[in-house]
């Protein structure tokens, strides 16, 4: 009978295996492995910028593996691999009798074969249908593929938390490193995740996490895979864990999105999953000086209007001591902006503040660490904005590297560079955190360009015949409705000054609106307007009023940069662009720009001795003029620019230049409001510019436009004056309504010396 039965046992079995083996699925997908790769955004000089897809994955070689990866996965999750045919029948006892023992099913005998038959064929569902289709797989497998092979397969794609596939993409995830950085420690934690990856994830739940690497770390020491000394030194190793996703080596989310868009727009069907590689234009030294620029810039302005109280409040009650980890979990839903860390207050007085940093850092702040935000803690604060306990408040390291009182700034800000030779984006800035506001302020904020307009007005009045030392007055003046179209206008200078008749190189220097507006009245509106437009401005967008001088119209700054890059190459107006070349998963070029380089007369937007005079009047501005903190600071005489400052002090600028990059900024709020009062695009903005010129200029040799031919020259040194040759016989240029306005000589003298212990006027 016994016979009988098993021999009935074993008749089922052929039958089951001749009727379903037939029908299992094909090992293509394993044998042609084609996983789900995202997309890839890259620096010009090769730094991962983005990353896009449903799965973070790389992938890797089984040789590229180190040997401390594969030995933890292995004492994790079936050590004896190399040795069995796609089932450990000895490990199914072995859980058998452990789970008999203990009473209940505690331990599992799947194996790494069968890990990646599930993986790779089956749904989750635990039926017995199910588990003898992963039998029947795994042998296929097994006769199909080398060990080595299944166990790439795996490491490649087992799910390891954190949208983590593979244990390549885990080790950047969770630590920031390649793979093959990893230490006994950092591999014992990741070779733990398989088999529960939310339950023993670092991140959200450590303590189960380090439980579940003290198992595999006695693993692989009983397997021999560590020494004793090995063992005790890893278990005793403080892991740091990234806590930001979106954590990469360069800030330039706003530029990762861009190429992110112009990518899925070029390439719609599977752009995020067949591993295109996009490179674009930003050069990573660059990229990260605008980004820390830009910040600065942001927070010094922030410092100087004020401290505004505490974020918010939790209940204190919840906590049971300053260590509890449910604090840590509270303040994980309060993202980090950058350096500026969530901090929750556990007391505070006049002399110090006490605080608990998101990572479990306990502060304490005193003296000039506390004293930006000494009002809050004062009886008389308002209750909501109160520093107390119990208030979240923000953290971020001085230039000491001490831990100062911050907040989250109310303003924003933008900045974008360009090559202006071809037009690529060397570095671009969309706002003060991606994370915290999406809205590209380069491409999509239109605002007022304020005096930063100016040039464009000066370069038109040059082909009307004027010359940088044309003299126009600077006095106040009132248009009168009929020349409005609404209601009398009286503008007037920045600082209320009134010097007379001057030179257009001084009046532009010092931003004179009276002049800029009378130059404009003199060559016409309509004019200027579509003059305008030769720059890449939108001439739609400035009405053909004399508002229109004072930059009363709308701008971004990527059509400001653009603009002024007229002046920096000689008189071409380039295309700006951000991607350099787009690649396949096998490396293969898909698409790469074709820009016209400057230099090319298809691209020629104005008369190279016009832009050969802007280029001296607009230096004048960084030496003498409402940006003489240039010069002062990076110590050249080669920068060019103009400052920007609209009515009311609602939007900062400053767009400038060397011949080798320009550059743009802007400061406002995106709600328009005040920026307060002498908040200039000089005290506000250029702070910013000269940042990222510190570091694009490092290495640049000072070097000046030469004089096109055409033109004639008089004076010496920073008073010489060009004036177009036909024009010469021309020795006088009236202003309309200003008797006696007259082209004069230049002075020989040096430039008076910059005062600034105040922000210059604009």
């Amino acid at each position: 009978m016994l016979l009988g039965l098993v021999a009935i046992g074993i008749a089922i079995a052929v039958i089951v295996l001749v009727m379903a083996y037939p029908n299992l699925p094909s090992l293509d997908v394993l044998t042609d492995y084609r996983p789900k790769i995202p997309l890839r955004i890259y620096s010009a000089d090769g730094h991962l910028i983005g990353e896009f897809g449903e799965e973070r994955r790389a992938v890797v070689t089984i040789g590229d593996v180190p040997k401390v990866m594969k030995q933890a996965i292995l004492a994790a999750e079936d050590d004896r691999f190399y040795q069995h045919g796609g089932i450990d029948y000895a490990g199914i006892l072995r859980a058998a009798a452990t789970n008999l023992a203990g009473g209940s099913k505690r331990q599992g005998a799947s194996t790494i074969t069968q890990q990646v038959a599930r993986n790779f064929f089956l749904s989750g569902e635990k039926t017995y249908t199910r588990k003898l289709y992963e039998v029947l797989l795994s042998f296929k497998i097994e006769s199909n593929l080398s060990k080595d092979q299944i166990f790439e397969l795996y490491i490649n794609q087992i799910f390891l938390g954190q949208r983590a596939y593979g244990f390549a993409a885990a080790a950047q995830i969770y630590y920031g490193k390649p793979l093959k950085d990893i230490s006994i420690a950092e591999a014992a934690m990741l070779a733990g995740l398989p088999k529960a990856p939310s339950a023993y994830n670092p991140i959200v739940n450590p303590k189960r996490a380090k439980i579940r690497q003290q198992y595999v770390l006695r693993r692989m020491h009983d397997l021999g895979y560590i020494t004793d000394v090995q063992f005790e030194e890893s278990g005793k190793e403080a892991l740091v864990i990234k806590r930001e996703m979106m954590d990469y080596s360069v800030h330039a989310e706003f530029i990762a999105e861009m190429a992110r868009q112009i990518t899925a727009e070029r390439f719609p069907e599977e752009v995020y999953s067949r591993g295109l590689k996009v490179y674009t234009t930003l050069v990573k030294d660059e990229q990260e000086a605008a980004y820390a620029s830009l910040r600065k810039g942001v927070m010094d302005y922030d410092r100087r209007h004020g401290y505004r109280g505490a974020e918010s409040y939790l209940e204190m009650k919840d906590f049971k001591s300053e260590q509890d980890e449910a604090i840590d979990l509270a303040l994980q839903d309060i993202s980090d902006t950058g350096d500026l860390a969530p901090a929750l207050v556990l007391a505070a007085d006049a002399k110090q503040i006490k605080v608990y940093r998101k990572g479990g850092e306990l502060i304490t702040l005193s003296g000039d660490a506390m004293k930006f935000a000494a009002k809050m803690l004062d009886d008389k604060a308002p209750p909501n904005k109160r520093i107390k306990r119990g208030a979240i408040v923000r953290v971020q390291k001085d230039d000491k590297g001490g831990w100062q009182i911050s907040q989250l700034p109310e303003v924003e800000s933008a900045f974008v560079a360009v090559d202006p030779k071809d037009g690529a984006i060397r570095a671009l800035v969309g706002g003060f955190d991606f994370n915290r506001n999406k809205f590209n302020h380069v491409t999509q904020a239109w605002r007022q360009p304020g005096s930063s307009f100016k040039p464009f007005i000066y370069s038109a009045s040059l082909e009307k015949g004027y010359n940088p030392n044309s003299i126009f007055n600077d006095e106040p003046i009132v248009i009168n409705s009929a020349q409005t179209g609404s209601q009398d206008w009286a503008p007037h200078n920045y600082d209320g000054k009134y010097e007379g008749p001057m030179k257009m190189r001084a009046a532009l220097a010092k931003s004179k609106n009276m002049v800029s507006v009378r130059i404009l009245q003199s060559i016409g509106t309509h004019y200027a307007q579509d003059y305008a437009g030769r720059f890449g401005l939108d001439p739609a967008k400035h009405p053909p009023y004399l508002t229109m001088a004072l930059g009363a119209g709308s701008v971004t700054p990527w059509q400001m940069v653009t603009a002024y890059s007229v002046f920096a190459n000689g008189g071409y107006k380039i295309s700006p662009y951000v991607i350099r070349e787009i690649r396949d998963e096998k490396n293969q070029i898909l698409a790469q720009s074709a820009p016209v380089p400057a230099g090319e007369e298809t691209i020629r937007a104005i008369d190279p001795r016009n832009a050969f005079m802007m280029d001296n009047m607009l230096r004048d501005v960084t030496i003498y003029g409402t940006a003489a903190r240039a010069s002062v600071t990076l110590k050249r005489q080669d920068l060019a620019g103009k400052t920007g400052t609209t009515n009311e002090y609602m939007d900062a600028w400053f767009c400038g230049y060397q011949m080798t990059v320009v550059g743009c900024a802007w400061v406002g709020f995106d709600q328009p409001k005040t920026l307060g009062a002498k908040e200039t695009g000089g005290s506000a903005a250029l702070p910013i510019w000269i940042g990222y010129m510190g570091r694009a200029l490092r290495d640049v040799p000072v070097q000046l436009p030469s004089a096109p031919e055409g033109l004639i020259a008089s004076g010496e040194g920073r008073g010489r004056n060009f004036i177009y040759a036909e024009n010469a016989a021309k020795e006088t240029a009236r202003e309309p309504g200003a008797e006696g306005a007259e082209t004069g000589e230049a002075s020989d003298a040096p430039p008076p010396k910059p005062d600034l212990s105040v922000p210059p006027s604009d």
